[in-house]
């Protein structure tokens, strides 16, 4: 080979490695043993899977997973979707976007109509997101929103719950916006990354294009307060313009500085 076709090689610093680490999550620059992971990563990734699997395998607990004084502070009660079990929720995903009969009855007795916003938790493909980040944004979201003058519905928790189940809630509670706070998919970066998706008015045959979320709401995230300003700020939007979804860009502001978020 001609030894003007040989690229040389780049040697990075070790500044731009610490630098690199400490903007991302990934796993960046953890070497090799041979052809295989160091023994340190490869454990560090098995025990990262392993935090995953089990938290979309958990299921919810309102009292242990919130505290009995939380759920007694904002009344918090539970229904379930369509799905059955887990296991059904997981395999039928169809199952977890509809309410189940006795959930629509709860509703009714439970809930008033018509609310500005009416707040859902969901466990969605989390339970241990639910847990780590509802105790601190819950409180922070409802007192907020009232002070900015919103009429906030009883919220309430949904089992086994996917995103489309907010058609179900529009169509019985009729809400001008919904905020569904569910756990997201795992991944290997944290497995308490909560999301929160709106939308306005929904109903049955809404799809994703018809809803806007704010994801990554954990400690290495978008922390509580940027999340609940954000939330806020996006449902002023929706009830302002009567829509949501793609036709909706979320415009919010930080520290004097306007942001768009596309």
């Amino acid at each position: 080979m001609n030894s003007k076709a040989i690229q040389k090689r780049e040697v990075v610093s070790p500044d731009e490695i610490i630098n690199s680490e400490t903007h991302t999550p990934a796993r960046v620059w953890v070497g090799r043993a041979g052809v295989s992971y160091r023994t340190s990563t490869a454990l560090e990734l098995r025990r990262d899977h392993a935090a995953a699997v089990d938290a979309v395998h958990a299921e919810l607990n309102l009292i242990q997973d919130l505290g009995a004084d939380f759920v007694r502070m904002f009344g918090l009660f539970e229904v379930s979707t369509a799905a059955m079990s887990k296991a059904e929720h997981l395999s039928r995903p169809d199952c977890g976007r509809r309410l189940n009969v006795d959930a629509k009855d709860l509703l009714w007795k439970r809930c008033p109509r018509g609310a500005g916003m009416q707040v859902v938790i969901g466990d969605g493909l989390s339970a241990t997101a639910v847990a780590a980040q509802v105790p601190m944004l819950l409180p922070l979201l409802l007192d907020t929103a009232v002070n900015h003058g919103w009429q906030v519905g009883q919220p309430f928790v949904v089992r086994h719950c996917r995103v489309g189940v907010l058609n179900d809630i529009g169509e019985h509670l009729d809400p001008q916006v919904v905020v569904l706070l569910i756990g997201e998919r795992p991944g290997l970066a944290t497995a308490e990354s909560l999301s929160a998706y709106l939308a306005y008015r929904p109903r049955s045959g809404d799809t994703d294009a018809r809803r806007n979320l704010i994801s990554n709401i954990h400690s290495a995230g978008v922390p509580h307060e940027e999340a609940v300003e954000r939330i806020l700020s996006l449902a002023g939007q929706l009830r302002d313009q009567q829509r949501s979804g793609v036709a909706v860009k979320e415009v919010w502001s930080r520290a004097g500085q306007t942001c768009r978020i596309r």
